[in-house]
Parts: C-alpha cells; structure tokens; sequence
C-alpha cells in the first residue's frame, strides 16, 4: 500500500548542509525513485506504469520535454520524470470531504508542498462568492458557471485563457479555438516565462523560435555548449545523450554561476559501467557572472573573427545578413571590460575559443540561465552569432538548442496558444472553422497579472499548472487574481492556485497523462511535441483516479458549447467523442501536420519541419539568417550588493515540490536557503548557517521581502546568489523584464541581505 499524505506540514525552513556532490544518478537515484513511487503508488502500481513512461505503446513523462531515441530502454525515465509519475498516479485522493474539513483560509496557510502531496482531486469543486470553502458540484453546474462569467464581460478580451505547458495538442487546439471563437487573443501559457526569449531571439535571426537539432545531432557534435542550464535536475535524460556525445569524441564547456554535479560527473543508473564508473562530461567550466553571457559570446565572437580560418566563409556569403556590421561592433569589444562582465580569467576564455575553432560541428544549448533576464534575447542573438561565423546551422551535429523545461510547452505554442498569432494561422483557422478570428494581439502573463491587477480583466482560467506560484512579484499577483470575478483551474492535484481565488473558483478535475482515457468512440490518445521538435502519441494505462474526471479535450469542448450555445457551428461534441476528429482539424490548420492522423499512427511518430535545420533556407525578413550587433549589456550590482537567481531544488519541478532535500547540493530536509560564495558572504557578516532575510531592491523603490533563508557558504561566482522559487518569487518586480520578450528578470534580482531572527 502507498503510504498516507503528511498529516502536518513539515517545517521547510531549518535545513540540514552538507558539503555539495560532483556526481549525478548512479545507485542513490535508483533508491529515491523507487522510494518515491512506493510511497506514493505501492509496489505493483509503481511496475505497471514505470514501464510504460516514454515508450512507444505507453504514455509521455508529464516532466520535462527531452526526447527520445529510436531505440528505448526498458526503464525510459529518469529520477524526476520517476516522481512526476508517481505523483500523478498517486494512489492518495482529494474528496469532497477534505474540502469540507478544510476551508480556503486553511489551504492559503499551507505549503506548496503539503497541498501536492495530498493526492488526485476526484471531482469537480465551486467556491460559491461569499464562502469559505469549495463544495462538490457536477459537471453541468461547473459549465453554466463559466457561462454565467463570460458571457455577462462587457468584452471578450476581459478573459483570460492561461495554459501551462503539460497540455496536450488536441486540447491545446481546442483551447486557442474556443477563446478566439469568443472573441480574444488573452492566451498567456508558461513559455512567456521561460523560453520566449529564445523564440523572439530565434525568430528574428534564424527565421524559426524552435531549436535546430535532433537527439542524434547531439551524439554527433564535436563541441557542445551548455550555458545557463542544469540538466542534472531539470533535464536528467539529457546527461545520457551528453555522455554518449563524450564517448564519441566531443568536448562539452559549461558556463554557468554554480557547479552542477550533473555537468561534472554521470553515473548512468542504466548499465552497470555506468553506476560503477560513470563520465566526467565537462571539459571546461566557465564559472561566469550572473548576466555576462553576452559579453563572453561577444568577445568570442571578435576572436573568432580574429582567428586565420575562423569564420566559415562561404556559408557567411551564402546564408546571412547582417555580417560587416556585426563584425565592426565585435571589433570594438573590450577585454578588460569582458572580464569584469563575466568575472572569469582571460586564459579560460582563450581555451574556450581553441576548443570552438577546433570544433567543425558546435550545438549550443541553453536553458532559463539565459532566457531570463532584462537582455536575455540579445544574449541568446549572440550564440547565433557564434553559430553562424562557424557555419552551425543546417549541418549534422550542430545548432542551437533551447532545451524546453516542460512535456509540451513547445506543442502547446505550435498548436496556436500564443497572445501574437501570425495572420497566416488566423486566416488558416477562419477557412477551417468559418468565424473571424480577432486580429487584436492579446496579453501575455505579466500583461494579463496588471490587467487583472487594474481591473481590465475578470475572468481567469486556467489549463494546468500553477500560477500564482510561477508568477512573479508574488503579493501582487495574488492581490490581482483574487480581483477576478470567476477563477477556473483544470487540474489534477491541489496546488497554491487554488487558495487564491476570484469571488468565485473552480477546481475542475482531469486524466493525467497516466490515466487510461475512453470516449463515445473507445480508447482515446493524445499527441505531445518534444524538445526537438518530435511528435508522438501518449496513450495512459491506468484506470481513471475517479469517475467523475474528464479529459481536458472533454472540458474544453463542454465549456465551449455552455458558453458558445446553438449559434457556434464547431463541432465541439464530436470533438469531445473522437480526438481523431480534432487531428483531422490540425492537419489543416498548422503546416507540418498534413495527414497527421495517419503519420502519428507509426510508432514513435514523425518530425516537424525545419527549414534552416533541413534545407539552410531562413524565413526572416531578409530571407537570410541575421547575423545582430546590439550593445553588450550586463546587470550592475551596486556595493553591498548580491544578484540573486532563482533556481529549482532536486526534489522540485516547476512549482511542484516532490521532498525537502536537493541532495547534489546538499540541502536536506529544508528549502528555505540562500547560496552565497563565502568571500561574498564573509564580507556582508554572515557565517554559515546564520538567517538572513533577502531584501529586493530595484528602481521603483518598492521593498519586497523574503524573510527567513538560512545562509549556505557555497562555491558560487562572486557577487552572485542563489535561492529557490516559488518562496523567492516574490522578490521579482512584475514590471522586470527582458526587453522584447517581456519574460520576468528573475535569473538577475538585486539583493540585500539583512540579519534575520529566524532560526
């Protein structure tokens, strides 16, 4: 039997530190992920749907979005997707009585954690206006209430559509469809806060937001460069695809603040080389500053172009724009300045500038370390520049890869969740379906919090996730949503979203990604997109955790008629009975999935089209990749200071807290810690394990306090920090942003820290 939820919530702010690790996996990974999957689905559970996680007849990890081969492994998962599963296929349930036994109130005063670890919602909850707790309520109730809300708004666009990244394709599309049926473009989802940066950045140089390599381009590369991201606990399966890259030949440099132990050292838990020995990955470590990330690439750059043979001359010509005046702005660009930016030592970067120009095939690979920052889209631009001087784009073993934290995320965009969709996919959408999509570009998350914020906006509804806890400026989002007049949330478990509401709220209930998932016309699948660009079919195996769930095809669809009625001339019941039908609708409306209902039926399914990756053809407006040349930037931290990023711990993804430990780092039993570099440390007055309250500063003047971090002396840059989120996003002003991408700074707050009494 699994074992029952915690009854208290356990303290999370007196950590156990223990001197950090330089290996990932290996044996102890094995024991926590069985550990984990005991606790929570029993021992014949945990084999039953383990087995199917990743494979080509089972169902897609609801973690993170990395691919997978041709060729699969018994045991497809890492350590997180092993938890990610296990909580979603819990055998722990959240009745209608627990909501009686615990009002709203209650639930605000509890941790992120406490709330996930309670188990599946088992049926649909409303939070009456005036009430102090959600009571059960049916389906049809459920849909009139949305009903009620938005068609009494003054304007569709006093809606909100959010979606997180976990959604499918097919209720992706019949999302995007319902809300511009309605009349608005409000279709915010969690990649305008982690990746936009990357698909603005993409967008404009390469003519395509989405990265240019495949999982076999990475086993080829000569020289793979991992800047801002750790896959040892945001993307494990991607240290095995690094290490076979090692084992034939390439170099890896990693650039980043902090040493990840997955960058150091893999011990590969599924063959027992692997666990006895493991790989050493990283061949250089360029412990960079928070925020030099252009600057480095900038200097590389006029280095490169320095270098007799450095720049690929003839794909220069032939495929780009941009180059003499790009080549004139690196030519001005500074050491000395360059190694104040980054903090790094000048024979660091010469060694990193050997290995690029000794390296025919570079992928360059990245993750919230860059993209979340007021110049992360001039930063990533800067990569490309790199790539495109090295001619590393269209060739085998080279591109860029934006690694994508959630199944999905990059599915969801493609399937039209996007605030600014290009006219051709609205024209393609209005032939299909004969209604005349807005044209109004909508609002993306930090526009829709200040819309809520300043009344413009009433109704929030949300597809997944967890808002108010990913968001940032933590006190005025929660002050914004509970403006709303009606918050809706379809979700499989409790999570901090749900202890903030509008007057009124719904908990609206759906399958998993492991549930089994049976429509009018039989066993339904859904399809996911990966990292790479990889679509697949997803099919769950285990019976429904209630019988009062619906799958979020379902939900839309019965949304869309309560609210829509007799006039809509969608076909939403049919979509609802038959996913095929909804594929069938795709196929014709996003370009890539001609005939998908055919194409996805081959086992492993099929890739999308890329054209600079398959054809070096760049659809930009210039009809060539760009190469850019924007000032360099990088964070100024006055005297006294720290530049705080926030990070996840190992027992977290996203906001979903799975245990207290982050073992690599050597925190356990505790999340409420600040990384600090001892010299930096030292020179504030704060000795290990002293408290600190971290105190945010920025121009607006307004003090935004976490209290309570225990100080970890930790080998981190100088004058950089490090913290865990959702607890530090309150820290990060709402109206700091990257430029152009508008995704929230939260990878560069500035700090003060203050003596604190918490113990």
């Amino acid at each position: 039997m699994a074992s029952k939820p915690p009854a208290g919530d356990p303290v999370q702010d007196a950590p156990q530190v223990e001197a950090p690790q330089h290996v990932a996996a290996g044996l102890p990974a094995i024991g926590h992920t069985l550990k984990i999957a005991r606790q929570q689905m029993g021992v014949a559970r945990t084999a039953r749907t383990l087995l199917k996680v990743n494979q080509k007849d089972g169902f897609d990890c609801p973690g993170c979005a990395w691919p997978e081969g041709d060729k699969r492994h018994v045991a497809e998962f890492c350590e997180n997707g092993a938890k990610a599963v296990a909580e979603e296929a819990t055998l722990r349930r959240v009745t209608p009585d627990f909501f009686a036994a615990h009002p709203v109130a209650d639930l605000a005063s509890r941790s992120g954690y406490w709330l996930g670890q309670q188990g599946r919602i088992t049926q649909p909850v409303y939070l009456p206006e005036g009430a102090d707790r959600y009571e059960a309520v049916t389906w049809e109730r459920a849909c009139e209430i949305v009903a009620e809300e938005l068609t009494a708004l003054s304007s569709p666009d006093e809606a909100l559509f959010y979606t997180s990244g976990r959604t499918s394709n097919e209720a992706a599309f019949l999302l995007q469809l319902f809300a511009r049926e309605f009349g608005t473009n409000n279709l915010p989802d969690c990649s305008n806060m982690c990746h936009e940066s990357s698909g603005s950045a993409l967008t404009e140089t390469l003519g395509v937001g989405k990265g240019s390599v495949s999982l076999e381009d990475l086993h080829q590369a000569d020289l793979i460069i991992i800047a801002g991201q750790n896959p040892g606990t945001n993307h494990p399966r991607m240290l095995s695809a690094l290490e076979k890259a090692k084992q034939s030949g390439a170099k890896i440099i990693s650039v980043n603040p902090l040493p990840e132990a997955g960058l150091e050292r893999f011990k590969n838990p599924q063959t027992p080389q692997g666990i006895l020995q493991g790989t050493a990955l990283t061949d250089l470590f360029l412990q960079i500053r928070i925020g030099g990330d252009q600057a480095l690439f900038r200097l590389l750059n006029k280095l490169v172009i320095e270098a007799d043979g450095g720049v690929d001359e003839d794909f220069v010509r032939e495929h780009t724009h941009g180059y003499a005046a790009f080549a004139t702005a690196a030519a001005e660009t500074d050491w000395d300045e360059t190694l104040t930016a980054t903090g790094l030592d000048r024979r660091d970067i010469e060694r990193a500038l050997g290995m690029i120009l000794a390296s025919r095939r570079t992928i360059a690979c990245w993750a919230m370390g860059l993209t979340q920052h007021k110049h992360s889209v001039v930063s990533i631009k800067e990569i490309v520049n790199l790539l495109l001087l090295r001619g590393s784009i269209g060739r085998p073993g080279a591109g860029v890869c934006p690694v994508r934290g959630h199944s999905n995320v990059q599915g969801d965009r493609t399937m039209g969740i996007f605030e600014r969709p290009a006219p051709a996919f609205l024209d393609a959408l209005e032939k299909e379906f004969g209604f005349a999509p807005p044209r109004q570009h909508g609002l993306d998350v930090v526009r829709s919090i200040r819309a809520l914020r300043d009344g413009e906006a009433k109704v929030f509804f949300a597809m997944g996730g967890n808002f108010v806890a990913a968001t940032p400026d933590t006190e005025v989002t929660e002050a914004a949503v509970r403006r709303a007049r009606l918050t809706v949330h379809v979700s499989t478990k409790l999570n901090r979203s749900h202890a903030v509401t509008g007057a009124r709220a719904l908990i609206l209930p759906t399958l998993g990604r492991t549930d089994k998932d049976v429509q009018g016309s039989g066993r339904q699948f859904v399809t996911v997109e990966d990292s790479m660009g990889m679509v697949h079919a997803s099919r769950g195996n285990l019976p429904p955790a209630s019988p009062h769930l619906l799958s979020e095809p379902a939900i839309v669809a019965r949304m869309a008629r309560a609210v829509l009625g007799p006039g809509s001339g969608t076909p939403w019941e049919d979509f609802e009975h038959d996913y095929a039908t909804i594929r069938d609708r795709i196929s014709r409306v996003v370009p890539g999935f001609e005939d998908f209902n055919t194409r996805i039926a081959r086992p492993g399914g099929f890739t999308l089209p890329h054209a600079p990756r398959d054809e070096r053809r760049f659809p930009t407006a210039t009809g060539k990749a760009n190469f850019t040349a924007a000032p360099v930037e990088h964070p100024e931290l006055p005297e006294g200071r720290l530049l705080l990023q926030t990070l996840r711990s190992h027992d977290q993804y996203n906001t979903t807290i799975y245990g207290l430990d982050d073992r690599y780092r050597g925190i356990r039993g505790g999340r409420r810690v600040v990384l600090v570099n001892p010299e930096d440390a030292a020179e504030l007055g704060f000795a290990d394990g002293d408290y600190a309250d971290l105190v945010g500063e920025w121009k607006d003047g307004v003090e935004r306090r976490a209290p309570g971090f225990r100080v970890v002396h930790y080998p981190t840059a100088r004058g950089c920090a490090a913290a865990y989120y959702p607890e530090t996003n309150v820290l990060v002003p709402l109206d700091a942003t990257a430029d152009t991408s508008n995704t929230p700074a939260s990878k560069s707050v500035v700090v003060r820290l203050e003596q604190s009494p918490s113990a």
